[in-house]
C-alpha cells in the first residue's frame, strides 16, 4: 500500500470521526425535556450530604443516601460538556469532501440536524441530489 493510499485512508477515517462526533452532539442537544444542569447537581450535594448527617430516622438516611449516589451517578453520566465550536470547526472542514464522496445530500444533512448555517460554511450547496437511470 502506498503512503499516498494510506493518508487517503487516514483523512477519510478523520473526516467520518468529525462527522460522527458533530452529529451525535446534535443529537445530545435535541434531546426532549429540561436539560440537566451540572452546576445545579452540584449545588444539591452538599445540602443532601448535610440531610443524611443530621436524620435521625435511618430509613430516612438510607433514602437520602440513595438520593445522593443517584446525583453522583448522573454527574459521571454527564462528564464534560462538549465543545461544539470545535465540533463544528471539524465537521465544516469535513462536511463537503465527505459528503462528496458518500454522496449524502444537503436534505439529508438537514434532516440529520445540521443547521443551514453550518452547511452553507462547509460549503454544501442546496441543491437536490439527481439520480440518474
Amino acid at each position: 500500500m502506498s503512503e499516498e493510499h494510506k493518508a487517503a485512508l487516514a483523512k477519510g477515517r478523520e473526516q467520518g470521526r468529525a462527522v460522527r462526533e458533530y452529529l451525535a452532539a446534535l443529537d445530545e442537544e435535541r434531546k426532549p425535556g429540561r436539560p440537566v444542569d451540572r452546576k445545579a447537581i452540584e449545588a444539591k450535594l452538599p445540602d443532601i450530604q448535610g440531610r443524611i448527617d443530621a436524620e435521625p430516622d435511618p430509613a430516612k438516611r438510607v433514602e437520602l443516601i440513595q438520593k445522593r449516589l443517584d446525583l453522583e451517578e448522573r454527574l459521571v453520566e454527564l462528564g464534560e460538556a462538549p465543545d461544539m465550536e470545535a465540533l463544528e470547526r471539524r465537521f465544516i472542514d469535513a462536511a463537503a469532501e465527505y459528503s462528496e464522496r458518500k454522496g449524502i445530500s444537503y436534505p439529508a444533512w438537514r434532516e440529520a440536524g445540521v443547521p443551514a448555517s453550518v452547511l452553507k460554511e462547509a460549503g454544501i450547496k442546496r441543491t437536490r441530489r439527481t439520480t440518474s437511470t
